[in-house]
């Protein structure tokens, strides 16, 4: 598919792209026995400006992901006064120091990571007035250079979070290696959320999204397969 980044190319490219997911998440579902209504698509939107995203917003998506707090602020605030019924999701690493922008503006983040990140969301949710869903981050492949908490200090992180911070952690979050298969990911991060109480899981790409929804995902996280390359 070719994708444009203007007029009607965009409009149609898009809207048709992101139809085309949605009956692969609904084929994927089938298959294993689920519902089409338990996985939740976020569109990552990431890099695109709000002229790229009405056709998505049009077309009836409503989740959406960033990576970065101070890129969604240019194009979101006004997207979500057109359309209140969109939930802004934040899905890249979060700095302390944006806590507090991030609370405000993001209804969903999925990459607490550490306590100080945990910490800080907590005490803004709080001043703000606010609960955003909290998905805990996990380095399932244990790789330095990745954000993320290792897998054997899951159990402990997420009593943290309830019982210290009063956090009511929704799931996990994952991202795996990119040179590994994905498969073997999601099902660690699907026994690590049912170890821990957890049934929601943001796990899933463009590139692989169909196996997170047989692997239990509840939030596909899919970018460059609705909007094109960056």
């Amino acid at each position: 598919m070719n994708e444009t980044t203007t007029g009607q190319g965009l409009a149609g490219s898009s809207a048709q792209a992101l139809r085309e997911i949605e009956a692969r998440i609904a084929v994927a579902a089938k298959g294993v026995g689920r519902d089409r209504s338990a996985v939740r698509l976020i569109a990552v939107s990431k890099t695109f400006d709000a002229e790229a995203i009405h056709p998505v917003i049009d077309a009836g998506q409503r989740h959406f992901g960033e990576n970065r707090v101070q890129e969604a602020q240019g194009k979101w605030p006004a997207l979500k006064a057109a359309t209140p019924d969109i939930r802004l999701h934040l899905i890249g690493p979060l700095q302390s120091n944006k806590a507090k922008d991030a609370v405000a503006l993001f209804d969903a983040i999925h990459t607490i990571d550490r306590e100080k990140i945990a910490r800080a969301v907590a005490e803004e949710m709080a001043r703000q007035g606010r609960t955003l869903e909290l998905y805990i981050q996990v380095n399932t492949g244990e790789e330095p250079q990745k954000a993320g908490i290792m897998p054997a200090e899951v159990a402990a992180f997420v009593t943290m979070c309830r019982e210290t911070l009063g956090l009511q952690v929704r799931g996990l979050m994952c991202i795996p290696p990119v040179d590994e298969e994905p498969a073997v990911h999601f099902a660690f991060l699907l026994k690590l959320a049912r170890e821990n109480g957890l049934d929601h899981l943001s796990m899933g790409m463009s590139s692989d999204f169909e196996t997170a929804v047989e692997l239990g995902s509840t939030d596909i996280r899919v970018g460059s397969a609705i909007f094109g390359s960056r």
